[in-house]
């Protein structure tokens, strides 16, 4: 039975909760920065699963979106989303036949950093007798996927831009060290790195005959600065459509604008400091744990403190001069990651003005295949 309508107290928790009105304004605000840069804006459903989210931010003004992974783009295609980028590599028979299948459905494009992911790729395209649109990563600093830019880049542009059946449609590149950034001046150097680096190399690239349309920035603690970098053309954020405790932390959000929430009691108090609730490592993001003050924040009560999960269970201490959590009493937690607690739940509840106004299932949940 729908639980449309219902008020907070009569949700059972733990509880997903992403409030409606923050959402709308977090998604405009975002695509306002776009469209002042003369940028396409392509949001990465990683964040919120969401089909319904997605057609939001497509609503709003987004260009396209981006997924994490193939299952999660065959989710979002099924729901009429029909401009794709998987930002993954693909790799085996077994993912070419599903690639194969989705672009029956939609335009899909894939990221890539290797020759070998691009002939396999590229056997989709020519048995479709179309060209299947990649983009080449660059590693801007995170160290995770991609050549370094400059030459080892252009070089293996040119290589992927020559196999069969691949039609090379520029460069991508995810800053997600920023994310590790601890001041908003080593933010600001973290954002002007990867988006020079990129356009750099993609000037490089073109001066040695390689044509590339697409420059694709990401990162949310990033895009705003990107956006406006001349060579851009595009910015793929994700968690600012929600927004988490980490994006408090480095200034990016504020708890006004963190549209999630988990919704959970208090189950007991062992002792005078320490308070328990019944949403744990299963329901929020273990990401940053204890590591900093800040790591959780329980909203409106600054006065209480997240100190560690366990399975079940979400351990905190009240300071000396807060107030007295009662068994009984319910807080709302604003995670440490937005996209890894969403992923954790079946479905979020749309609150708005304190009620439930629609149920938003995570049709894209565990859909990492």
């Amino acid at each position: 039975m729908s639980s449309a309508g219902a008020a907070l107290a009569e949700l059972e928790t733990p509880a997903l909760l992403i409030d409606l009105d923050v959402l709308e304004a977090n998604l405009a605000e975002m695509a306002s920065v776009a469209s002042k840069a003369g940028v396409a804006l392509r949001p990465h459903t990683k964040t919120h699963k969401s089909p319904e989210i997605a057609r939001m931010q497509l609503a709003a003004g987004a260009a396209g979106v981006t997924c994490a992974k193939l299952g999660e783009a065959e989710v979002m295609a099924g729901a009429g989303l029909d401009d794709l980028l998987i930002a993954y590599p693909l790799v085996g028979e077994q993912k070419l036949r599903r690639l194969d299948g989705l672009l029956e459905r939609a335009r899909v494009l894939v990221s890539l950093d290797s020759v070998e992911v691009a002939e396999g790729v590229g056997r989709v395209g020519l048995a479709r007798g179309r060209d299947v649109e990649v983009l080449v990563e660059v590693d801007t600093g995170l160290h995770r996927l991609g050549r370094p830019p400059g030459p080892p880049t252009a070089e293996l542009a040119a290589r992927v831009a020559g196999v069969p059946g691949i039609e090379l449609a520029g460069l991508l590149t995810h800053a997600g060290h920023s994310y590790r950034a601890t001041t908003p001046e080593e933010l600001r150097r973290v954002a002007e790195r990867e988006v020079l680096d990129l356009v750099e190399t993609a000037e490089l690239c073109r001066r040695r005959g390689v044509e590339v349309r697409a420059v694709s920035v990401g990162s949310t603690p990033t895009a705003r600065v990107g956006a406006f970098v001349e060579g851009v053309t595009e910015v793929r954020p994700g968690t600012y459509a929600l927004n988490d405790a980490t994006m408090v932390r480095l200034g990016h959000a504020t708890e006004a604008t963190v549209a999630v929430r988990v919704l959970a009691t208090v189950v007991a108090r062992p002792t005078a400091e320490r308070f328990v609730v019944d949403a744990g490592s299963k329901c929020l993001t273990t990401d940053q744990m204890g590591s900093a003050p800040g790591w959780m924040l329980v909203a409106g009560r600054p006065d209480l403190q997240m100190d560690f999960l366990s399975e079940e269970h979400g351990v905190g201490h009240r300071d000396q001069a807060g107030g007295d959590p009662r068994i009984g009493d319910r807080l709302q937690l604003l995670p440490a990651h937005a996209c890894t607690c969403v992923n954790l739940f079946d479905l979020a509840y749309g609150i708005r003005g304190g009620r439930v106004e629609r149920e938003l299932p995570i049709a894209g949940r565990g859909r990492v295949r």
